[in-house]
């Protein structure tokens, strides 16, 4: 009996979840939800509708076994908590309620630009030399007479005379390394004595007899010995007499000539020529060519920014279905309609596809959940309901 009802209230959630998960969900709040993530969100709960029909097909499977009861299979199936006996339930698509802001950003940064400014200039008159300022030189020449005298031919000097040094060779003893003491290979009296290693690694005597001993000879013999010195001859040289200077007086000579001798000095005369100009017009640097940086301002652009505020979930609604409606009760919510504009043809207490559509209108135009006739719509009539 107890799976019988849990098997019921499976098919009828079941019933109630596709139902509502069919239903398109709009508010007046939320026209900025896309049909890609509403798609994307009837996606998801058609795939929690298979999972609740693989648990369907289970508890059937297993209608031998009443180990658990009916509230503890439909809390695991993820049903309504705390349902009282007589309420309906419809889970619904939630649309998600947006906000939009603005926002200042940058469209183009600072910049910074070198603007090249040209070097300005301005034509003058100037003179400028065509031809240097000469000199022209006159010469004047001398005049001479003619005397006898005593002319010096030779006057009293200091003859020096260097005497270079003496050197003489001789022979010497030149360390090149001094003596010392090494370590060097070195043979026994005997050879090796006859000791060798056999194939199975140990030592042998001359003999061929396998050597006990703890000491063993290894055939490695070192000499310690003395280096003496050793020497180079070399040759060098010595000074015998040191360079000197012996100094000599020759005596001045004189000679009796007959010459000319200037009467009249010559002289040089000059004559200035001056220089030539001549009036040209030349281009003249008023100011040098220079940069200058120019700072064009960053630009701003404004932007959209959309934010969820809240929806985009499943919920469960409790809603009156033809489990928990009567006539009387449909009747009520057919005249609050027509009552408020949306016509359903007649109040017969059928809910039929007319009032089905006014209902919709009704909702849609009032930012209700869609399709189902919620506790909400209910409240929004004005029908009263327990």
């Amino acid at each position: 009996m107890i799976y019988k009802r849990a098997l019921l209230a499976a098919v009828g959630t079941m019933a109630l979840f596709v139902a509502a998960c069919e239903t398109t969900q709009t508010t007046s709040s939320s026209a900025s939800t896309s049909n890609a993530d509403l798609q994307a969100q009837l996606d998801a709960a058609r795939s929690e509708n298979a999972n609740l029909s693989s648990q369907l097909s289970a508890l059937q499977s297993q209608n031998n076994s009443s180990v658990s009861s009916g509230d503890n299979i439909a809390l695991a199936a993820g049903y309504p908590p705390d349902a009282r006996p007589g309420q309906c339930f419809s889970r619904v698509l939630i649309p998600e309620l947006t906000e939009t802001t603005t926002e200042q950003v940058i469209d183009q940064p600072e910049t910074t630009e070198l603007k090249i400014v040209p070097a300005e200039y301005e034509f003058v008159q100037e003179q400028i030399l065509i031809k240097e300022a000469t000199t022209k030189y006159h010469v004047i020449p001398a005049t001479y007479k003619t005397v006898t005298e005593q002319v010096l031919v030779q006057p009293e000097m200091t003859i020096s005379k260097v005497i270079p040094a003496v050197y003489e060779e001789y022979e010497e003893q030149v360390l090149v390394r001094p003596a010392f003491t090494t370590w060097k290979p070195g043979a026994g009296l005997i050879g090796d004595g006859g000791y060798h290693r056999g194939d199975d690694g140990r030592l042998y005597g001359p003999n061929n007899e396998l050597v006990q001993t703890i000491i063993q000879p290894t055939g490695e013999i070192l000499c310690k010995v003395e280096v003496p010195p050793k020497y180079k001859t070399v040759t060098r040289k010595r000074l015998v007499t040191a360079e000197h200077t012996e100094e000599t007086l020759v005596e001045a000579k004189y000679e009796t000539v007959t010459r000319q001798v200037i009467d009249t000095a010559p002289r040089v005369e000059e004559e200035t020529i001056p220089a030539e100009y001549t009036s040209v017009q030349v281009r003249k640097l008023v100011s040098p060519a220079r940069t200058e940086t120019i700072t064009i301002p960053a630009t701003y652009k404004t932007i959209e920014k959309v934010k969820i505020v809240s929806g985009g979930n499943l919920e469960w609604r409790e809603v009156i279905c033809d489990t928990n409606s009567t006539p009387e009760l449909i009747a009520q919510v057919q005249a609050a309609l027509d009552a408020k504009g949306y016509s359903t043809g007649r109040s017969d207490g059928v809910f039929g596809m007319s009032t089905l559509h006014a209902m919709e209108r009704f909702q849609r135009d009032n930012g209700l959940i869609v399709g189902q006739l919620t506790m909400e719509t209910m409240d929004a009539l004005g029908v009263p309901h327990s």
